[in-house]
């Protein structure tokens, strides 16, 4: 037996090349090999009973068809929503695949750093920058999108006597309405972010900012994610490119150079294939705005779900089943602490089940009707509700698809539950996998220090001074 994170093959493995023709089917047999290796070398068992599980090849794939489906004359400048999935090892791989990085937040630029990526691969992205961070940003040529004109007078003071070293765009709100949740739909009527276009005089005032800016060279539009379909981010996308073209014509000059278009494009949850596809995409956007393609513009994107969900697995064991009500469930170790989402609103996050035996071989036979329950400690902790599925027993395996993005790194510490391991694996065409460790399982002590274990006597020490002073 190998030890967690070796390698468990001999011989080389299948290169980036051959991942990028990965197919679902190839992606299902790569993932039920990992996990019976998993399980074999102890990465996941009874004394680790729940671990991520990311397929290298599966990304590289991705990555593969974002950069095919934007093949042409425009230059395009692709970067991965560091939001995503904010693991160090996770923003190199795709920092070596070519990838760029847009990030929304300290923590996200220095993590994007700390992977690779130079200050020219990064886009910031935030509706609350602070005078730091667009300092910061500004001076090393970060581009920056500006969510609004506060912001933008900000930028003002801060330039005053000096060049922007990068470029500088203004994000607006095309406010073509809301995909089917309503929390990932950004181009709403009264959404926080950008400027809204339809709103009375916001049309001329970005007109207006762009003539005594010269520096300002970009326009960026995100209309939303999950559950918003193609031919509204196409809208959103046009409106955008609408108003780089008036903003063109009207100043007499190319000023804008660049629209950076967000990212979005939505997973398929409800089985292996991937759709819609890039390409998909790129149909929709062509449709709507022809000349987005010509090469006047550099185009910027922004993916993050569509580039990781369907390579991610989070694996638990089963600890206990039960019944309730003449309903059978399954207690597992991964529950809203991983899956928070899924948790509190499955209907718009569900996620596809797979049950496996102790050994880690896909269970068979006859199903029947099973909740998968978590550890968190409220009722609604539930990563499936009323599923058919193989017989499930304690020391099984059950496996969540699909969770590549925001489910390994977006941990919620309710019930101050430990951040489990990831590991990235790859298999070559003869099923043998190799495993590297992405993350290391935090412990209950990592847990206990990270609570505030040295400053355990603050509150007492503070008590007992005011005993002392009559307060």
């Amino acid at each position: 037996m190998s030890t967690p994170g070796s390698s468990t093959s001999t011989g080389s493995s299948s290169g980036a090349s051959s991942g990028a023709s990965r197919s679902p089917h190839r992606r299902a047999r790569a993932r039920e090999a990992a996990l019976a290796r998993a399980v074999e070398d102890g990465l996941l068992g009874p004394r680790s009973p729940l671990v991520g599980l990311l397929d290298v090849d599966g990304v590289l794939a991705a990555v593969g068809a974002l950069n095919e489906a934007f093949e042409g004359p425009a230059p395009v400048h692709h970067t991965f929503a560091a939001k995503a999935c904010g693991l160090v090892p996770v923003l190199r791989l795709l920092a070596d695949a070519g990838m760029g990085c847009e990030v929304a937040s300290p923590g996200e630029l220095e993590q994007a750093l700390a992977a690779g990526f130079t200050y020219d691969r990064l886009v910031f992205d935030s509706p609350a920058k602070t005078v730091e961070e667009l300092e910061f940003a500004l001076a090393r040529g970060i581009a920056i999108n500006l969510d609004n004109f506060q912001e933008l007078a900000r930028v003002d003071r801060l330039l005053t006597g000096r060049e922007a070293a990068g470029p500088i765009g203004l994000r607006v709100n095309p406010q073509v309405g809301a995909g089917a949740i309503g929390a990932m739909s950004t181009a709403t009527a009264t959404s926080k972010f950008g400027i809204a276009l339809r709103d009375p005089g916001a049309v001329d005032a970005v007109i207006d900012a762009f003539a005594h800016r010269p520096w300002l060279n970009r326009l960026h539009a995100h209309v939303g994610s999950q559950g918003c379909p193609l031919p509204l981010i196409a809208e959103g996308v046009r409106a955008a490119y609408e108003l780089a073209e008036r903003v063109n014509a009207e100043l007499g000059r190319a000023q804008i150079t660049g629209l950076d278009i967000g990212g979005g494009l939505p997973v398929n949850f409800d089985d292996e294939d991937d759709r819609p596809t890039y390409a998909d995409h790129v149909t929709e956007l062509r449709r709507a705005a022809p000349g987005l393609f010509d090469g006047r513009y550099t185009l910027v994107t922004e993916f993050g779900r569509s580039l990781l969900a369907k390579s991610g697995t989070i694996a638990t064991v089963v600890e206990y089943t039960k019944s309730a009500g003449g309903r059978r469930i399954a207690v597992t170790h991964a529950g809203a602490q991983v899956a928070t989402r899924t948790v509190f609103m499955p209907d718009a996050w569900p996620l596809r089940v797979g049950v496996f035996d102790a050994g880690g071989r896909p269970k068979r036979g006859p199903a029947e009707v099973v909740d998968i329950a978590g550890p968190c400690c409220f009722a609604g902790d539930l990563t499936a509700t009323a599923r058919e599925l193989p017989a499930v027993e304690p020391g099984d395996v059950v496996a969540l698809y699909d969770t590549g993005a925001y489910y390994f790194s977006s941990h919620f510490s309710y019930n101050s539950l430990p951040r489990p391991a990831v590991y990235g694996y790859r298999t070559d065409p003869g099923g043998r996998v190799r495993f590297a460790l992405a993350r290391e399982a935090q412990s209950v002590r990592d847990v206990v220090e990270e609570s505030g274990l040295s400053q355990a006597d603050a509150l007492v020490a503070l008590r007992a001074t005011q005993h002392r002073t009559g307060a």
